[in-house]
């Protein structure tokens, strides 16, 4: 740590932490730091730019692609959605919101999803999808392949029922983190890099659901945060 004695008031604090015990004066220079009296530090922080907990049902901000009525559900404070065959250009009972503008900062995308039966489709999916122009451009999705569960992309082992998904999209780039029951700190799975933004939409949604049978995905505490440095 260098004092930087310009001033009276600055030699005299430089003498008074000079003469303090090794133990308190590092915690006095981190006081300081915290402070931004020693100097310059740097504070993470986040705001919501909108949230959504489906307590009464999808919000205003949403629209549907390729509704389903009979096969979406609110229950238990939360957004149900049947799994249902499809692809990701043919899904049913999407909801899609308008997605930040990236050339403004950095974002994150974030919610929590849980399986109530145990997927055993090949590529039966649940998570978020990132649409631009119109058309699927990239997801953060737990996804069953080959019997096993996994976060996509980075294909992570993912046991949980329950896991929250957070994605941080740039002007350029995304970030895929997850966490297993919403609990503990958000692990990356992957990073990659994302066109110019555009006509750019959020999505939640969920298929490759098996035909003969109903399986079910719970959607919770949806939210997109604008992150601050």
């Amino acid at each position: 740590m260098m004092f930087h004695c310009g001033s009276g008031s600055s030699r005299e604090r430089a003498r008074a932490l000079l003469g303090i015990p090794v133990v308190a004066l590092a915690a006095t220079l981190f006081l300081l730091g915290c402070t931004g009296l020693g100097g310059r530090s740097v504070k993470t922080g986040k705001s919501v730019v909108f949230e959504d907990r489906f307590r009464r049902g999808p919000a205003k901000e949403w629209t549907w692609l390729r509704e389903n009525p009979g096969a979406w559900r609110v229950r238990e404070n939360a957004l149900e959605i049947r799994v249902e065959p499809g692809l990701a250009d043919t899904v049913k009972n999407a909801l899609l919101c308008r997605a930040p503008d990236r050339s403004r900062g950095t974002f994150a995308i974030e919610v929590t999803i849980t399986n109530h039966t145990k997927p055993a489709q090949q590529y039966e999916q649940a998570g978020i999808t990132w649409y631009q122009n119109g058309k699927p451009a990239f997801k953060l999705v737990k996804e069953f392949i080959d019997g096993e569960l996994f976060i996509i992309p980075g294909r992570k082992p993912m046991s949980s029922r329950t896991v929250q998904l957070r994605l941080i999209v740039t002007a350029d780039s995304w970030t895929a983190q997850y966490r297993p029951d919403a609990k503990g700190e958000f692990q990356t799975a992957a990073t990659g890099k994302l066109p110019p933004p555009g006509d750019d939409q959020v999505s939640i949604q969920c298929y490759n659901g098996p035909p003969d049978a109903e399986h079910w995905i719970r959607f919770d505490d949806f939210r997109i945060l604008r992150l601050t440095e």
